[in-house]
């Protein structure tokens, strides 16, 4: 089973107006439609059995919206993680509510929701994430679409699970997008969840190899960022990499399986 951890995904009409704005400010060209059913037509093209949708709340109204949205589209192969916005005055009682609707976790994106990821403010609500098990799937290091402000690098991922070793952090783009040199100094070879979105093609063959070889081989996930990379393409250049099978396994599904 092949389980893509990372994947957007919008209602109908929505991305019909999201997808062309990010792809301006990010000067990238999506490679889906951005709904749903555009999502399982590329599962089903790349051979994926399960797709984590993660959504983002920019603005803390948009909480229920995306709640009952995720509520929707949940299904044996789309697995939605709703996200809470960190200057939501509920965002507490949100983790809990998140809970009790059966969600495995959330997503949040310190360059889109304008925050910082140790930020010491939102420590009620990283005692409530960790108390209920809840997954966070965070975006980490720079963003495309932003200036590089370290909102999210490897200091700040340290800083956030020393202070919350119970937090089921899942960091993203292999811990940091175009910080991986830091990456490999401060993170890799720790109890660190971290799923390759966005990185493969971005980073030396040499360097990948190297720091999957010195990483926890269980804390590897498959990710692709779809619809910003295509599914079978991500898939390929990690098949590229000749690993031993039993770790292809591991990364590709059996650690994300455990997870889920």
């Amino acid at each position: 089973m092949i389980i893509d951890f990372h994947t957007h995904a919008f209602p109908d009409a929505v991305a019909q107006k999201a997808i062309p704005r990010l792809e301006k400010v990010g000067n990238i060209t999506a490679h889906t439609a951005g709904t749903v059913d555009a999502l399982l037509q590329s599962m089903d093209k790349a051979g994926i059995e399960k797709s984590v949708i993660c959504s983002i709340a920019t603005r803390p109204e948009q909480f229920e919206a995306i709640l009952k949205w995720s509520q929707t589209v949940k299904s044996p192969r789309i697995i939605p993680l709703p996200s809470i916005h960190p200057d939501d005055p509920q965002c507490v009682e949100h983790v809990y509510r998140v809970k009790e609707e059966g969600f495995i976790g959330i997503k949040m994106h310190p360059y889109y929701q304008d925050y910082f990821l140790a930020d010491k403010r939102l420590t009620p609500f990283y005692e409530a994430l960790s108390e209920t098990g809840l997954l966070l799937v965070a975006h980490c290091g720079f963003d495309i679409g932003y200036p590089p402000v370290r909102c999210a690098d490897p200091a700040q991922i340290l800083k956030l699970l020393t202070n919350f070793p119970r937090l089921k952090l899942i960091t993203t783009h292999f811990g940091g997008w175009k910080l991986w040199d830091e990456v490999e100094e401060l993170l890799i070879g720790k109890e660190i969840y971290m799923e390759i979105s966005f990185a493969l093609k971005y980073l030396e063959k040499e360097q990948v190899k190297r720091m999957i070889d010195n990483h926890p081989t269980d804390y590897l996930l498959f990710g692709t960022d779809s619809p910003w990379e295509d599914q079978s393409e991500c898939l390929q250049r990690l098949n590229d990499l000749a690993l031993a099978s039993v770790l292809l396994e591991k990364i590709t599904g059996k650690n994300a399986e455990k997870l889920l």
